[in-house]
């Protein structure tokens, strides 16, 4: 009907009819209620009444028929279909519209109700477009006061329709600046919190506890973060004339939708259209240098398997190795600090007895302890007497390793405590743990009760009781806190009530964003008791705690009795906007932008323990070290080559490690030789975004199996020459980053041109792959580990010319542009073999917000077909033999 021009000829229509003296009702009747249907399905509805100038005529008909309720609703009807159009409905508005409107719709009553309904649900759709005239004419009060009076007279629950019309004209007049301010003023915080106190026990009233959730949570006033700057507790100075602050990101305050709804505004991962690149010029490869090339020589050394000695190059770095190895376990078992090599010393805090914190936790002890003047013999005698006496076989982890490595780990805060999991070692538990089943209302409930704060702030402590910034000195009743230890961020720590406490994050070093990692210890706790943690400054727009996911808690008490695990914990969970923005007198910039929550509830295993708590499985750069240690020492060196070089040196003065792994020649004969140097190179890295311990995992897995004996890795060391970069940010793993270096760049967005200076793990590491390149070595495949924080499963990102094109709706010459399909290859071979991989969620298309990239740099001037991004979930699989598991010792054991 509307493809054949049937709106105009029903307004046509309907102008003809209002023009005859009376009106016909047999005739007007049926026309409106077509016009109503016709009309909601016509998008330019609204410009064709106008058009027809039948705005008018609408009005006047809705006047006429204010005495005869049936010919009223039907004009009512049509009346909602035109002011769906703003065009249609700000002069609908300028006409008296919402006036003849208000005449209509009254206080409680029993009769005309189906009337009453109409009029509220054409005002709703009015105030769309001219919620600033309601609110200048006085209107909001009058509706909240309606909104009391059918609440409180429908004891029967039977207008809940006519009571949720009423909430969405609210919705609609806060909307604006204007109207939240009017709301407050009207004490609509109030007035709608109280009485939705009333709906929370009855199911077929959450229509009505939805939509005022939503408005409580839009008008709550608008506050910065409790911190004098936004700005990360760390700076670090940066070579040359470089400014170390890197702005906030502002985003518009989008308008809220319904508690799924909201959960839907997910842009990470999002395949837009109009982001994804046309020019078949830049999507072809473009083979070229960022650099002299020159300077490529330099990565020369850091092929030695193709170009040295073999024989004398395997026993060289062979006595070499295993020299450094000795000297670390010798300076670990030591428990000394050499000033020369390291900038900090980490002293292990290891619990004694049941209360072992208060002498080794105690702040006083540890300012007792001068920088760099080593571990009291005390401390040493407690962690050698627990090591004796409790530590397990954890498989590829030594604490005296660690402890090694950690001496010469370099930090900004210059850690002197290690965190007892990273220390101690955790093995993933012996059983899979199920997806949390999302229980509705919870995050509607968490609002209600951040609105309750608002309101009735009697029961509120408000007492902060752990600060990087300042030393706070927390108090006998109250949870402590502490996060300076290597990938632990936890800036502020505030008591709100006795059990709940509201968290802050520590942003990014020389930044003020990037809020989504946490690693932290608390300690003090009572058993049995719910507590509830606030973590207030998120910045992802969704996550999947909503569907699924828990943190993760290791529990030292736990740990002791043999069982030292990392476990999913939390429930209550729910992850929401809240009210806090990004204000430019805390250095977030000049326009705010919305912080979220991450709300859970937990109660410890151990009266008086000491529990971490994490986003996801931590692993630090230590862990990384001292886990290359232990394979190196644990692998063949009959079968596996092996060789450990450093990459370069990061802006905190730490190594970047480059392995190779291969297998050894089947003899010297010149022929296994020359098979040796010529199999073809897979290049792998993992974690330039530090929040992503998922790909270290998933790492670890990779490199556990490279070394191990398993025929199929056998097989691929005999075929391949395997190039990999273990951890790509070291720095913003050690000081507890979520996205960059200490630079305040996101690293995977600096591939296209590189600092030496300020990003040396990506300039270095594409030298690399210039080099391979230029002795036409280039690799074979090209994988990046990355961790995906709001999807389940594991899949790829790959590079296709033809499937880009295809998506954006260009057309294709197949005869000018060819492509070779085997970048598909190697997923769907994974497709078939790894239970948590999923080839429907592999996607093809380059985008231009990705144009630098690892993965599509490599494809575009490397030529790499088969370059990936390989992301892994943080939550779990929805798929396969995984399904509902979330234990992370799936992804590691089974991850290439």
């Amino acid at each position: 009907v509307i493809s054949k021009g049937g709106s105009e000829a029903l307004l046509q229509a309907l102008i003809s009819a209002a023009r005859t003296k009376p009106p016909d009702p047999s005739i007007l009747l049926p026309l409106l209620r077509l016009l109503a249907r016709v009309g909601q399905q016509d998008r330019k509805f609204g410009i064709k009444v106008q058009k027809a100038e039948a705005t008018d005529v609408i009005l006047s008909l809705t006047k006429q028929n204010l005495g005869h309720h049936l010919n009223l609703a039907h004009c009512l009807w049509v009346l909602r279909v035109c002011a769906s159009n703003v065009a249609a409905g700000t002069t609908l508005g300028i006409n008296g519209a919402m006036e003849l409107l208000f005449k209509v719709i009254t206080p409680y009553s029993k009769q005309h109700v189906r009337t009453v309904r109409a009029a509220i649900e054409a005002l709703a759709a009015l105030l769309k477009s001219s919620n600033r005239q309601a609110v200048n004419r006085g209107y909001l009060s009058g509706l909240l006061r309606l909104y009391q009076d059918w609440h409180h007279n429908d004891v029967s629950n039977n207008y809940i329709y006519i009571r949720r019309g009423l909430l969405l004209c609210l919705k609609h007049i806060t909307n604006i600046q204007l109207g939240r301010e009017t709301f407050l003023g009207s004490r609509g915080m109030e007035i709608l919190f109280t009485s939705v106190q009333d709906c929370l026990s009855c199911k077929n009233l959450d229509p009505i506890v939805t939509t005022v959730t939503q408005i409580l949570r839009k008008c709550y006033p608008k506050e910065p973060l409790p911190l004098v700057t936004v700005r990360s507790s760390y700076s670090f100075p940066l070579p040359g004339n470089v400014k170390t602050e890197r702005p906030c990101m502002g985003s518009e305050d989008k308008l809220l939708k319904g508690e799924f709804d909201l959960n839907k505004d997910d842009v990470e991962g999002k395949e837009e259209d109009y982001d994804l690149e046309t020019d078949v010029n830049k999507l072809r490869s473009r083979p070229g240098l960022d650099r002299p090339e020159e300077e490529l020589g330099q990565y020369e050394a850091m092929c030695p398997e193709l170009s040295h000695s073999f024989q004398e190059k395997c026993s060289r770095s062979l006595i070499s190795e295993k020299r450094e190895i000795v000297e670390a376990v010798q300076n670990a078992n030591s428990y000394e600090e050499d000033p020369a090599k390291s900038h900090t010393f980490s002293p292990c805090l290891l619990p004694k007895e049941a209360a072992w914190y208060k002498k080794i936790f105690n702040p006083e002890c540890e300012a007792s302890v001068e920088p760099n003047s080593g571990v009291r013999s005390e401390t040493t005698e407690i962690m050698t007497d627990l090591l004796e006496e409790h530590q397990g076989s954890i498989p590829f982890h030594s604490p005296h390793f660690y402890i090694a490595r950690a001496k010469c780990t370099k930090s900004i805060p210059a850690y002197r405590d290690l965190a007892f999991p990273d220390f101690w070692g955790h093995q993933p538990p012996p059983y899979s743990t199920p997806m949390l089943d999302r229980q509705y209302g919870v995050q509607r409930d968490k609002v209600l009760d951040d609105v309750r704060r608002l309101i009735q702030p009697g029961d509120l402590i408000g007492r902060t009781v752990f600060d990087l910034d300042e030393p706070s000195p927390g108090g006998p009743c109250c949870l402590t806190f502490f996060s300076k230890f290597e990938s632990g961020n936890l800036r502020k720590a505030i008591q709100v009530r006795e059990f709940e406490y509201d968290l802050i994050m520590n942003a990014d070093v020389n930044t003020n964003q990037h809020h989504q990692w946490f690693y932290f210890e608390v300690r003090g706790m009572k058993l049995a008791v719910p507590y509830r943690f606030n973590i207030i400054n998120c910045e992802k727009l969704n996550s999947q705690f909503n569907y699924g996911m828990q943190l993760v808690m290791y529990s030292v008490k736990e740990a002791l009795q043999g069982r030292p695990h990392w476990l999913r914990a939390g429930y209550d969970i729910s992850y929401y906007k809240n009210h806090y923005r990004c204000s430019a007198a805390a250095g977030g910039g000049s326009r705010g932008k919305c912080y979220y929550t991450l709300t859970f509830s937990i109660k410890f295993p151990h009266e008086d323990d000491v529990c971490y708590l994490a986003y996801h499985y931590p692993y630090t750069y230590s862990a990384m070290m001292s886990h290359l240690d232990v394979l190196e020492q644990s692998r063949n060196p009959k079968k596996v080559y092996w060789r450990q070089q450093t990459l370069c040196q990061t802006l905190g003065g730490n190594t970047c490690p480059l392995l190779t792994i291969t297998a050894m020649p089947e003899s010297k004969k010149s022929d296994d030789v020359e098979q040796f140097y010529n199999r073809p190179y897979v290049f792998l890295m993992a974690r330039v975004h530090p929040g992503e311990s998922n790909a270290s995992w998933v790492m670890k897995g990779t490199l556990e199996f490279l070394v191990s004996s398993d025929p199929i890795a056998d097989l691929l060391r005999k075929c391949f020459i395997f190039k990999i970069v273990p951890m790509l940010n070291p720095d913003g793993v050690i000081n507890g980053n979520h996205r960059c270096s200490l630079s305040g760049d996101d690293l995977n967005r600096q591939w296209l041109t590189p600092s030496s200076q300020l990003h040396p793990t990506i300039y270095h590491t594409k030298g690399l792959l210039y080099y391979l390149r230029s002795i036409g070595r280039a690799p074979l495949v090209f994988c990046d580990y990355h961790g995906h924080s709001q999807k389940k499963n594991v899949f790829l990102y790959g590079c296709s010319i033809k499937e880009t094109l295809w998506q954006a709706g260009c057309m294709v010459d197949t005869a000018v542009i060819t492509e070779d399909v085997g970048y598909r290859t190697l997923p769907k071979i994974l497709d078939k073999v790894a239970p948590a991989f999923v080839m429907n969620s592999c996607s093809f298309l380059v985008e231009k917000s990705r144009e630098s990239t690892a993965r599509v740099v490599v494809w575009q001037e490397m030529g790499v077909l088969r370059s990936y991004t390989m992301e892994s979930t943080y939550c779990g699989c929805s798929h396969g033999l995984y399904k509902v598991s979330t234990s992370f010792k799936e992804l590691r054991l089974r991850s290439f």
